[in-house]
């Protein structure tokens, strides 16, 4: 018997939902992470509950606070999708060559199979039923590779992102997207996937990466380190500001360490036999618990470790229960210090898991990842100053743990947890350092001339002279606010191109690997093969693992 689909009702955007997907299967969408939860999820109590646990300061806002970050989301898909068909092109034909190429994609066919069988078949399909004429129209839906190469001939620069992983077969990928500037827009495109034939090397990647650069008679100059270099002295590169903020969380105090170790220990000594899961599912639902399974942890989904924890403290009861009196971890389960440190070690991570979905997104700049940054380091500089006070407002699970408890946490453990958040806020400002106040006139542009002449050092003097241009144009003023950063630079391109070029060639670069990542989730799906092994199936899935993606039950 098939599960009811679950309907989207208008009243949930009070909880800072709305839906994506299909229209018959609709998913709650939260506005303010971007995070999409199962249809089942689509109930007042359980989108209510996402609000109190992942965006506690958030409680008690108006509902056209939602309403206006629903319609900034919404605004933001619709221009990205009206900008994929650019003027000048037959618009029906582009339309259909992009559905088509993502029904080939969805198919998981190479996309050379567009052109080499879909069109021809369907040329012979318009000429049988409707005559000749059809099948030159037909003709002129592009199909190809050829017609994102040929627009990259003719963009100015073009930015890369390049990530590796390892297939099935221990074979490495290598995946790239571009992101080019196409009839007065950016745009975010998936370039190739190859493997690598030997090793996973910077020169190997740099050998890939060239053979199609070269085989495809695109300029290496417009590109936007070193082996790279060696060709383009100019490009810059960028390392992925997620997987940088993964190495700035590492580090830890012991006792916060081993906390976190042992719990990952529990909830995969549950999780990962069959029997256990189906064991402790049973006493979930004999004891009425909310959820029923703990959350898988491997390294690699270290983003997600808030919600591990999270749901290793809510279902602490259930584990006690289930964890025999002979396991060396049992005792953990009755240790009210070892419980505080769980608890805070969810908030600290459910922070960092936010911060993280905040940095994810192709819209996502430079200046959006220092921002957030900035606010969580600001944050962390506050939380210390409260800890010494004993106030525990800013950990929502390990303050209402002891209120419940009616315990207090010993010095000590309020000092690692001090000692944790300045590990963070010192480690963070490692890995990111802020951008030189030079650049401040890209996103700024409309400065003072005292604030000008900051910027001179940087800028040619015709670049000067665009900008006070720019600051004393009050039209200008009016599009600076009804635009993104990157749009209103693409904007007065024409009029101010070297300026104009200055700023998108920050702009272009990818803060994150974000698309890789989603790419390597697809391969997942791609890979996915059953097989039948003397009658019987078996399933076998890539080794290429989703580091971006929440862990799911």
């Amino acid at each position: 018997m098939s599960k009811v689909k679950r309907k989207y009702h208008s009243n949930y955007i009070q909880f800072g939902f709305f839906w994506t997907g299909e229209e018959e299967d609709t998913k709650p969408h939260c506005v303010l992470c971007y995070e999409t939860l199962a249809n089942e999820a689509m109930k007042p109590a359980k989108l209510k509950r996402h609000l109190e646990t992942k965006h506690p300061e958030y409680q008690g806002k108006p509902i056209g606070f939602f309403e206006r970050k629903r319609d900034e989301q919404k605004k933001h898909m619709m221009k990205e999708t009206s900008q994929f068909f650019a003027p000048g092109e037959n618009a029906k034909a582009t339309e259909a060559s992009y559905k088509v190429s993502l029904l080939i994609a969805k198919a998981g066919k190479p996309h050379s199979i567009g052109e080499n069988l879909v069109k021809p078949a369907a040329k012979v399909m318009a000429n049988i039923l409707f005559g000749g004429k059809a099948g030159d129209e037909i003709n002129r839906i592009p199909l190809s590779n050829d017609t994102l190469v040929t627009r990259l001939r003719q963009s100015q620069f073009f930015s890369l992102q390049l990530d590796e992983s390892i297939d099935l077969g221990n074979e490495a990928n290598l995946l790239c997207f571009v992101r080019y500037i196409y009839a007065g827009g950016l745009h975010d495109e998936f370039l190739f996937c190859h493997s690598l034939p030997t090793n996973t090397t910077g020169e190997a990647i740099f050998h890939s990466l060239n053979d199609f650069i070269v085989k495809n008679n695109l300029d290496w100059s417009r590109c936007l380190v070193a082996r790279i270099r060696a060709v383009v002295p100019s490009a810059a590169a960028t390392h992925c500001c997620i997987h940088r903020e993964q190495l700035a969380v590492k580090k830890m105090p012991q006792c916060l360490k081993s906390v976190l170790d042992e719990s990952v220990k529990i909830a995969n000594k549950i999780k990962a036999k069959p029997l256990n899961s189906h064991l402790f599912k049973a006493v979930c639902e004999e004891m009425g618990s909310e959820h029923t399974k703990l959350l898988f942890h491997t390294e690699v989904r270290w983003l997600s470790r808030g919600k591990v924890f999270t749901r290793l403290f809510e279902l602490r009861d259930e584990v006690m229960l289930f964890l025999h009196h002979s396991d060396e971890l049992y005792d953990r389960m009755h240790d009210f210090q070892w419980l505080a440190k769980l608890a805070y070690l969810a908030d600290i991570f459910s922070t960092l898991n936010t911060l993280n979905v905040a940095l994810q997104g192709k819209t996502v700049t430079i200046f959006n990842v220092q921002d957030k940054i900035k606010a969580t380091r600001l944050k962390m500089e506050l939380w210390c100053d409260r800890l010494d006070r004993r106030e525990f407002d800013s950990f929502p699970t390990f303050a209402d743990f002891l209120l419940a408890a009616g315990e207090d946490v010993d010095g000590s453990t309020v000092a690692s947890f001090k000692q944790h958040l300045q590990d963070l806020h010192s480690q963070l400002g490692i890995y990111f350092p802020e951008l030189d106040a030079s650049f401040d006139w890209i996103r700024n542009p409309f400065v003072d001339k005292t604030h000008i002449e900051q910027f001179t050092s940087k800028l040619s003097p015709r670049e000067v002279d665009s900008l006070v241009d720019i600051a004393s144009d009050g039209t200008l003023k009016t599009t600076f606010r009804e635009k993104g950063l990157t749009d209103f630079w693409l904007h007065i391109q024409p009029e101010h191109p070297e300026l104009a070029d200055s700023a998108l060639k920050l702009l272009m670069s990818f803060p994150t690997t974000y698309n890789c990542e989603v790419g390597f989730s697809t391969l997942v799906g791609l890979w996915s093969v059953s097989v039948c092994v003397m009658g019987i199936k078996v399933s076998l899935e890539s080794k290429i693992t989703p580091r971006f993606l929440t862990v799911s039950e």
